[in-house]
């Protein structure tokens, strides 16, 4: 009873946590890795510009802890958006006959809207005194999410994959004189992961059997950042998230199988076995400036790497239904690299206007791409507005819309009627997503 109560309870805070803090999205396909910059914060105007830095509102006890010791009393932030998408597979010459032609539509389909998905964040910073600042976050800005039809032609690949880490980020600054200040925070990660995939039966008129691969797992981590103010209003943030290993072993779970490769799969110990499909989620430094050129004028902008080249294995499926082996895939990633610029305009009065452009560079070697892992090169062009509304409460819109160009697939496999795959050739197209976003900020 208490076992059957406490998965329950933990089953609602991750779906609490997944919908008020999560961008529950397919972030690979928006970004050079798995991670998202976009919070629902005025960072999405920025397209993420002076994220280390900026220190001007709540959200920097998760960007660069340390700069929580600029911050006024005590300060509450909420930020939420929504992010449109229009990722499609588009089915090429080369692709199997026997898969059939269903394209299956947008593929960002987490939540039940094709192509939509909402999210948001909180942050709360909290003076002890002047010079020493605690402070929480909760994020959920890692994952992919995408379901298609299942029917589709890569159904042998995938049909669904979720995979998302949702955090909780407590943390600490302190001002060591006027210009230096440090912070840290810990970071604790609930892992959810979603797979499911068709499997070839290779039996005439027998419909396709199927594996699925469910777990939960707490990953931890840390980070910590620097904020150096040579002089008033220019500001220089160091930030490094540690790796987070976020250890998944699912049971690979089949059902609609027939005789035969329920008797194979029996035989070599798969189905219901542990997979190991430990995923890392990446080390990752970050580089910012703010300076205030004049009272109007602010430039802000970032240099990041990320270390994608430990992210891990990935879930393929059976291969091979008529010799079934490994259930997974070493992924060969490379590291990625970002770097954005951005700039304020504050005319006097009430509002200020945030205008950026970021870049982030692939974690792909080959010039094709994973079905399931639609990620390449990204530009981020942001804009946003906010308002003073009181001397106790700001708000503020922005939006971001991430261009990713045209991604190809190439997967060769055995032919269908044998058992395989089957070949499954094309692209996503012109990637776009737009992310819309409002932040409310309250002190106290």
């Amino acid at each position: 009873m208490h076992a059957t109560f406490a998965a329950a309870h933990r089953q609602r805070l991750l779906l609490v946590s997944a919908a008020f803090a999560g961008t529950m999205a397919s972030f690979s396909a928006t970004a050079g890795g798995l991670g998202s910059y976009e919070l629902g914060t005025e960072d999405v105007g920025l397209a993420a510009a002076g994220y280390a830095a900026r220190a001007q509102d709540a959200t920097t006890v998760y960007t660069n802890p340390a700069g929580m010791t600029h911050l006024e009393g005590n300060q509450f932030q909420l930020g939420t958006q929504m992010l449109f998408s229009n990722l499609q597979f588009s089915n090429g010459n080369g692709t199997s006959a026997a898969l059939g032609s269903n394209e299956s539509g947008k593929a960002v389909n987490v939540v039940g809207w094709k192509g939509i998905v909402p999210g948001g964040s909180a942050f709360y910073s909290y003076s002890v005194s002047p010079d020493l600042k605690v402070g929480i976050a909760t994020v959920a800005n890692w994952g992919l999410g995408e379901k298609y039809d299942d029917n589709w032609v890569g159904r042998y690949y995938f049909q669904k994959v979720t995979l998302l880490g949702a955090s909780i980020v407590p943390s600490i600054a302190y001002r060591v004189n006027e210009q230096f200040s440090i912070g840290a925070g810990a970071v604790a990660m609930d892992g959810i992961l979603r797979f499911r995939s068709a499997v070839n039966n290779a039996v005439p008129g027998m419909p396709d059997g199927k594996v699925q691969m469910d777990d939960d797992k707490w990953g931890f981590g840390g980070n910590v950042g620097v904020l150096y103010e040579p002089t008033r209003g220019t500001r220089f943030g160091l930030t490094y998230n540690s790796e987070i290993k976020l250890k998944f072993e699912p049971n690979a779970n089949f059902s609609g199988t027939g005789p035969v490769l329920t008797n194979l799969l029996n035989a070599r110990g798969l189905n219901g076995t542990k997979v190991d499909l430990g995923i890392n989620v990446p080390q990752q430094v970050m580089g910012s400036f703010f300076h205030a050129a004049n009272e109007r004028w602010a430039l802000l902008g970032n240099v990041g790497w990320q270390q994608q080249s430990k992210l891990g294995k990935i879930a393929v499926g059976l291969d091979d239904t008529t010799n079934p082996t490994s259930l997974t895939a070493n992924l060969n990633f490379k590291d990625t690299w970002h770097g954005a610029l951005g700039a304020q305009y504050s005319p006097g009065g009430q509002w200020r206007y945030n205008f950026g452009v970021a870049y982030d560079s692939s974690m792909y070697r080959a010039s094709t791409v994973l079905p399931i892992l639609p990620s390449g090169w990204a530009w981020r062009f942001g804009a946003g507005a906010q308002k003073d509304a009181g001397k106790d409460f700001s708000w503020g819109v922005a939006a971001t819309y991430v261009y990713g160009g045209t991604l190809d697939v190439n997967q060769q496999s055995l032919p269908v009627a044998v058992g395989g795959k089957g070949n499954l050739v094309g692209s996503f197209n012109n990637i776009g997503s737009l992310y819309v976003a409002a932040n409310f900020n309250w002190k106290f």
